[in-house]
This record gives C-alpha cells, sequence and structure tokens, in this order.
C-alpha cells in the first residue's frame, strides 16, 4: 500500500477548520507546529475562503448602544464536533463588552465604544485598528457602517459615514497591507429611506443594503416602496465608473411592506446559474417568505418559501421570532430561548430541527456567521493567552488596548 507523503497529508489537513487542526497538535511534532507554520496557515485561511461555508455563528443581543454583555457560538448541523473556539475567548468577548459587527474568513470586526478591533477567537490574538482621523472625537457612530472583507492576503474594512442630513454617504476603506484609510472619489447615494446599515451584504463584488419598510415618504416618491441599494466596492474609482445601483425588492415582497409587523433583510445565498447572489427574507404577520435574486439587472426574484410560523412544526405555542438569516441554505431563526433551523432546498426542504437554546434575553437578537480559521489578525496582533485566565470581572479592564494615533 502506498503511503501518503507529507504534503498530500498537509493538503488534506488544511481544509479542516482551526478546532480540528488544534485537537490534532498532541498527536505527533508535525501537527504541533502546524497552527504556527505560515505556509499552513496561508493554505488553511486560503481553503476557507474557498469553501464560503460558515460552520457556526454567533448570537448576541441586537442593542444599539453597541454594550454586550452576552455571546454564544453555536455550531450549525454537521459542525458539532470540528468548529468551535474556546470557552474562554467568548468570555473575554462578553466582558469586554464588545459588539460583533462582521465576520469574514475567520476574523471578526469588533466595536467597543468608538475602538475597533480585528480578533481570530480560534487562535486568541486581537489587533487595535485606528479610527479614520474625522471619526476620532466622536463618542458615538449614529451614522457610520462598518463591515470586514477579506480576500487570500489581504483584508479591508468599508466605512460608510455621513456627517450631514444628506443621502450622500462617504466611503473610507482601509487596507490591512497599506496600514491606512483611503477615501473613495465616487459617494454611496442610500435614497430617500433611511437603510439598514447594520446588516451589509457583500456579494458580486458589492455591499448591498436593504431600505426600512415605514410610511414616511409620499406616496408618489421613487423610493415610496422598499428598495436595495448596493455599490461596488473591488473596482478602483479613479475613473468615476463606481455604480450605485438600485435593486427592486419583489412585488410580492412590496404589497403590505408598510405593515408595522413587515421585517425584511437581506442574506448571502450562494450560488445560482453560476454566479453568487442574494436572498430576500420578509417576516409579516407571522409569515415567512423567502425569495431568491435570479437576475440583478432586471431585478427578478423567484419565491422558494412561504410558511406560516404556526405551520412550521414548532412546539412552542404562538412563539415570538427574536431574530433570523440564511446560513447554508437554511433559515436559521430564534424564538425567546431557541434557534431553529428550516431547510430551504431540496435535501432539507421544509425540515424543521432546533439547534439549541439561547440566553440572549433582549426583544431582538443578532446572526453573526462564522467559519474558524487559522488567519492571523495583521501584524503588531497581540496574543490573549496570556490574560485569558484572568477573573472574568477584571478582564476587560486589564486587557483594553488603545488605538494607535
Amino acid at each position: 500500500m502506498a503511503t501518503m507523503s507529507n504534503d498530500e497529508l498537509l493538503e488534506i489537513l488544511s481544509w479542516l477548520p482551526a478546532k480540528a487542526i488544534h485537537k490534532l497538535k498532541s498527536s505527533s511534532k508535525l501537527f504541533s507546529e502546524l497552527p504556527e507554520t505560515p505556509y499552513f496557515v496561508a493554505k488553511q485561511a486560503e481553503n476557507s475562503l474557498k469553501k464560503d461555508r460558515p460552520s457556526c455563528f454567533f448570537i448576541q443581543r441586537d442593542d444599539t448602544l453597541n454594550h454586550n454583555d452576552h455571546v454564544e457560538l453555536h455550531p450549525l448541523p454537521g459542525e458539532e464536533l470540528s468548529s468551535g473556539v474556546p470557552e474562554n475567548m467568548l468570555q473575554f468577548i462578553a466582558s469586554s463588552r464588545l459588539k460583533i459587527l462582521s465576520s469574514s474568513n475567520g476574523l471578526l470586526l469588533c466595536l467597543h465604544g468608538t475602538e475597533l478591533f480585528i480578533i481570530n477567537p480560534a487562535t486568541c490574538y486581537l489587533l487595535d485598528i485606528p479610527l479614520p482621523n474625522h471619526l476620532q472625537q466622536r463618542r458615538n457612530f449614529p451614522s457610520v457602517s462598518m463591515t470586514l472583507e477579506c480576500d487570500s492576503d489581504d483584508y479591508r474594512l468599508i466605512l460608510f459615514d455621513n456627517e450631514e442630513w444628506s443621502s450622500h454617504f462617504d466611503c473610507h476603506v482601509y487596507s490591512h497591507k497599506q496600514g491606512a484609510w483611503s477615501l473613495r472619489k465616487n459617494r454611496f447615494f442610500a435614497g430617500s429611506r433611511n437603510l439598514n446599515f447594520d446588516k451589509p451584504v457583500i456579494c458580486n463584488g458589492a455591499i448591498h443594503f436593504i431600505s426600512d419598510c415605514y410610511r414616511y415618504l409620499a406616496k408618489d416618491s421613487t423610493h415610496f416602496r422598499p428598495y436595495i441599494m448596493s455599490y461596488e466596492i473591488t473596482t478602483g474609482d479613479e475613473d468615476g465608473s463606481v455604480e450605485t445601483k438600485l435593486l427592486r425588492v419583489p412585488k410580492e415582497a412590496r404589497r403590505g411592506s408598510h405593515d408595522d409587523s413587515c421585517n425584511m433583510n437581506i442574506f448571502k445565498w450562494g450560488a445560482v446559474a453560476g454566479h453568487q447572489t442574494i436572498c430576500l427574507v420578509r417576516l409579516r404577520k407571522r409569515v415567512f417568505t423567502v425569495w431568491i435574486l435570479t437576475n440583478y439587472e432586471s431585478s427578478s426574484w423567484r419565491r422558494i418559501l412561504k410558511v406560516r410560523v404556526k405551520g412550521m412544526g414548532l412546539v412552542e405555542q404562538n412563539p415570538e421570532i427574536r431574530g433570523f438569516t440564511v446560513l447554508n441554505g437554511y433559515l436559521v431563526f430564534a424564538t425567546k430561548k431557541k434557534v431553529y433551523t428550516y431547510g430551504l432546498t431540496s435535501e432539507k426542504y421544509m425540515v424543521l430541527s432546533k439547534i439549541c437554546d439561547h440566553g440572549c434575553e433582549s426583544r431582538f437578537v443578532r446572526f453573526v456567521p462564522y467559519s474558524d480559521t487559522l488567519r492571523p489578525c495583521g501584524i503588531g496582533a497581540k496574543s490573549l493567552r496570556p490574560y485569558l485566565q484572568l477573573r472574568k470581572h477584571d478582564q476587560a479592564e486589564k486587557v483594553r488596548i488603545r488605538p494607535v494615533k
């Protein structure tokens, strides 16, 4: 029988999540060195990008004050044994009252007050990120949107800011490789409605935001009904070609959208006919409806689900939906104390499963998809391991790291 070479073995191992790799460290000297080997670390992070499927999700209270003293991480179906982060890292995030803004390729973008951090909770490293100069004197960010995007050799922070009562927003981009913020020439037009800047979706080189649904515009307004705005972020804007594009939501989704019970959000779906696309979920009068965007240019959508909450098979009586998202072909939603999946694809279509209980005692909860990787936070990152054994109540004070001025 032919033996496997070290290169072949490392290729196989590089497709594993970080938790599974750390479990192998005690098996041999080779395995113990893997999490510190630059080539293997880069390969594992690159393969996770290729898979482009979260293995877990964070759940926090959806708190507009940015102070969160409770955070949980739960694996998605099939990932229960191989994915996760150290429990003391979750305690650190909670006791430090960090709000998780977004996640990409194993890194978290976190906010505490007016301080920004990049954290890899699987490797227990943290890097503070300086704010753009014009934001460093602010005490809060009521009109700021921030998200994180990783590629194979760099990561970027994308920030939209509006210091005026205007529908046009500045777009600032921080490249870790360059170590600096840059202001893009072309501004982002948000339309006449308020956008849900807290839940951006990056797909096909553009960042997308959905508007609110409330009835406060005149019926003859162009933006009377809810809509989606996208802004190109992968191309340079030196030639002025960066485009803000309005996407119409499905006609069926527009009907009744001003109802107080209507809640709509967009999420990354996956590939349709060879192209990545987004989906739209509406919860109105205790009915979930899900559409997939099938044609970007014409704003064409295909409905894939419409179901009453009481018809989903929940044991709970009159459950109140506290939050929802779409992950790996599942509608994932939280009630007061439980989290469920509901299948949206053929294999598990309309099959309900309970994932876990949760302890987020809040009217609304926030989901952040996550995949554990070995990806470095970058030059200057600090290891949190020396601090993670401190008593829980004084972790936040002793590990506080100030932004670079």
